[in-house]
């Protein structure tokens, strides 16, 4: 390694130095030093930074290392779905897509905009690609009634990092599901979703790691006129797993719905960030986020509404979060954020944390349920909102619930 590449990211750690080794063997690209020189200015991201204060990546990830742990399996994937599979060592998709549906699979880096505000997603764009791995995969969509697109992130390995672009066009509508599903010691990956007018995208994301992993999922969306976007998100947590969500409205009549649930359990830690900009007037935000944390794990929560004093004028958006302690050491991180300048809106957030209410549990035991079935019912109901959003995978994401649950 050149002093010069080694001289990019201030007091590098282990895993910086390696990451640092693997840009050094991309080919050389403007567009792939502008992503990776956004990830230098702060490295692996620490609690020195207020974004990132309770998911310290750096003291996490002290090395790229092979975890002993292996991928989870997958409930999203289905025969009707159209399965893009991404691993260490390879990439995998389907040959055949229906009419609608324009597959780009390029193997050179692109642009990417606001890089800095998200340092593991410039990484993963600027880490993309090799010989078996496009460097960005870009999808079109030009119609509705459209097989789900599915995209499956999973096989053992050090490290992995993927960049996915779609772009639904005016009327189209489109269903797309993610599943984080484990197995490397580091995984990144950055979607990009662009709607324009009158489009309708549903988004489903599955997470799922042990306790030797780390895994960062950044998405990036944009909405255009009287465009919906629907956001459903189910994390189990890894070591340290984040699923950021940045949303900006673009233009009028613009709707978007982000709902998330987490289960986190001893050892792990889960991490569900949002940040939307209402840079339009008359646009809708619903957002619920909810989570249930057994002692050993951590649950953190920020979401954040910024509302411009012109643009945003007419806004309606409400947040809530609540979550449950389920166990003595149980640890949630929570910090709903209203940042408003506009003076004709509507916008509202809310944050609770407490254990499960002693009077329904008295009632269910009275019934001759047992203590444990009983709070697996009942914080089974509680979570079971924040999935309903779902469309036809919402089943399957209670079930998931239901099984952790039942496990735990």
């Amino acid at each position: 390694m050149t002093t010069a590449l080694r001289d990019l990211i201030s007091n590098p750690n282990t895993a910086e130095l390696e990451l640092i080794a693997r840009y050094g063997m991309q080919p050389e690209d403007p567009r792939r030093e502008r992503l990776f020189e956004a990830f230098a200015q702060t490295g692996l991201p620490t609690r020195r930074m207020e974004a990132w204060k309770w998911t310290d990546f750096k003291a996490a990830l002290s090395a790229l290392d092979r975890p002993a742990s292996q991928s989870a399996s997958d409930p999203l994937a289905s025969d009707d779905a159209l399965c893009f599979r991404f691993s260490p060592d390879g990439f995998e998709y389907p040959k055949d897509l229906p009419e609608g549906i324009h597959l780009f699979v390029k193997p050179e880096p692109q642009a990417l905009g606001s890089a800095e505000d998200v340092p593991l997603g410039a990484l993963a764009a600027a880490l993309a690609g090799s010989k078996t791995r496009p460097g960005t995969l870009m999808i079109e969509v030009t119609a509705a009634d459209l097989p789900r697109l599915h995209f499956a992130f999973g096989g053992e390995g050090e490290a992995s990092f993927a960049r996915v672009t779609i772009v639904v066009r005016p009327g189209a509508e489109l269903s797309v599901s993610e599943s984080y599903l484990g197995g490397a010691g580091f995984l990144s990956s950055v979607f990009e979703y662009s709607l324009q007018g009158d489009a309708k995208l549903n988004r489903t994301v599955y997470q799922r790691g042990a306790d030797q992993e780390t895994m960062a999922a950044t998405a990036l969306v944009q909405l255009e006129g009287a465009s919906e976007y629907t956001q459903t998100s189910l994390a189990f947590g890894a070591k340290l797993a984040r699923l950021e969500t940045r949303l900006v409205h673009k233009e009028a009549g613009a709707k978007a719905i982000m709902n998330a649930a987490y289960l986190v359990g001893k050892g792990l830690h889960a991490d569900i960030t949002t940040h939307v900009r209402h840079g339009a007037p008359s646009c809708i935000t619903r957002q619920m986020t909810k989570g249930a944390v057994l002692d050993g794990g951590t649950g953190v929560f920020q979401g954040k509404f910024h509302v411009p004093r012109t643009a945003g004028q007419y806004t309606d958006a409400d947040m809530q979060h609540k979550a449950l302690l389920l166990e003595e050491g149980a640890v949630v991180f929570a910090k709903p954020e209203l940042e408003i300048y506009a003076d004709d809106v509507e916008c509202a957030h809310g944050n609770t944390c407490g254990a499960l209410d002693a009077n329904q549990l008295f009632y269910m035991r009275q019934r001759g349920i047992p203590e444990r079935a009983a709070r697996a019912l009942l914080t089974e109901a509680f979570i079971a909102e924040a999935v309903e959003t779902a469309g036809d995978l919402k089943d399957i994401l209670r079930d998931e619930a239901s099984n952790w649950l039942a496990e735990s």
